[in-house]
C-alpha cells in the first residue's frame, strides 16, 4: 500500500482523510481544502496513505505555521494522524520519516510539534514522539508541550510565544478557531444553540491569517474554548459533551 501527496492539482477530487460524511460538514470540508491550497503556496505538504483512511501527515515551515511559537528554520507538524485498523503497523513512523527527509532536503534545523502533557483528544501522543527522538523543549499551561527533533545541535530550541493575551476575551463562551479542521467549523452552529438554550453568551472568532494565529490567545488555534475569559479546552466537543461541560461550568 503506497502513499500519495495531495496537491493543488488533485485536491479537488481526492479525499483529505478528516473529511466527515455528514451533510453539515460539506462546506467545512471545502473550506479546509481551500485553506490547504493557500498554505501550499507557503510550503505546506499533505501526505497520506493511498487509501480511504485517516492516515496522513500535514506539515509546513514553522515561520508560516498557524500557531504561536518561535521556531526559526524548523518544520512544524500540524497533524500526524493514524487511526483504526491502520495503527501499530508502522505508518506513523513512515509518515514522520517522509517529513524528516523533506525538512532535511530544505536545509532545515529540525521538526517541531505540539503535544499534550498527557493523553488528550486531538493532541498527539507525546510518548510516540519521544520514542522517535523528539525532546520536550517548552511547555505552557494548562497541558501543552512543545517537542522538537533537532538535526542541527547548534540551532535554537523552539518555544511558545509568551505574549498571549486572554484578557481580550469577554464573558460567556468564546471560541477561537481556524478552517484547518472541518469538524471545528461544522460544529459551531450546534454549540451555539446549546449555549443559547442555557442563556449563556456565545461568541466565535475565526482566525483568518497566520499573523492572527501566531498572536492568538490560544496555543491550539484550530479550536480554543474559553469561559468568562479562562481557557477551558482545545477539544472540539460534540453538542452533548458541550452541554455537560456548560452545566459543570455554571455549577462550579
Amino acid at each position: 500500500m503506497g502513499f500519495l501527496e495531495i496537491t493543488k492539482n488533485n485536491i479537488e477530487y481526492e479525499h483529505i482523510c478528516c473529511a466527515l460524511g455528514a451533510k453539515q460538514y460539506e462546506q467545512a470540508v471545502n473550506e479546509k481544502k481551500q485553506w490547504l491550497m493557500e498554505r501550499m503556496e507557503e510550503g505546506l505538504v499533505f501526505y497520506r496513505l493511498d487509501e480511504r483512511a485517516k492516515v496522513f501527515i500535514e506539515y509546513l515551515p514553522a515561520e508560516v505555521a498557524w500557531v504561536p511559537i518561535e521556531a526559526p528554520n524548523y518544520m512544524y507538524i500540524n497533524c500526524l494522524w493514524v487511526s483504526g485498523k491502520y495503527k501499530n503497523i508502522g505508518y506513523a513512523r513512515q509518515l514522520l520519516d517522509y517529513c524528516k527527509k523533506d525538512a532535511i532536503s530544505r536545509g532545515m534545523d529540525g521538526l517541531v510539534h505540539i503535544v499534550g502533557k498527557k493523553k488528550l483528544p486531538f493532541l498527539s501522543e507525546k510518548h510516540f514522539f519521544e520514542h522517535m527522538g523528539f525532546q520536550v523543549v517548552d511547555h505552557t499551561d494548562p497541558y501543552f508541550q512543545l517537542v522538537a527533533l533537532k538535526f542541527n545541535e547548534q540551532a535554537v530550541n523552539p518555544s511558545f510565544k509568551k505574549s498571549l493575551n486572554p484578557s481580550i476575551i469577554g464573558q460567556g463562551i468564546t471560541i477561537f478557531y481556524t478552517a484547518q479542521c472541518p469538524f471545528a467549523v461544522g460544529i459551531l452552529g450546534e454549540l451555539r444553540k446549546v449555549a443559547e438554550s442555557k442563556g449563556i453568551t456565545f461568541n466565535s472568532f475565526r482566525i483568518t491569517t497566520k499573523e492572527e494565529a501566531q498572536n492568538a490567545p490560544t496555543i491550539w488555534t484550530t479550536f480554543g474554548l474559553f469561559y468568562n475569559g479562562k481557557f477551558i479546552t482545545h477539544e472540539m466537543l460534540s453538542p452533548n459533551k458541550f452541554d455537560k461541560l456548560l452545566t459543570k461550568l455554571i455549577v462550579g
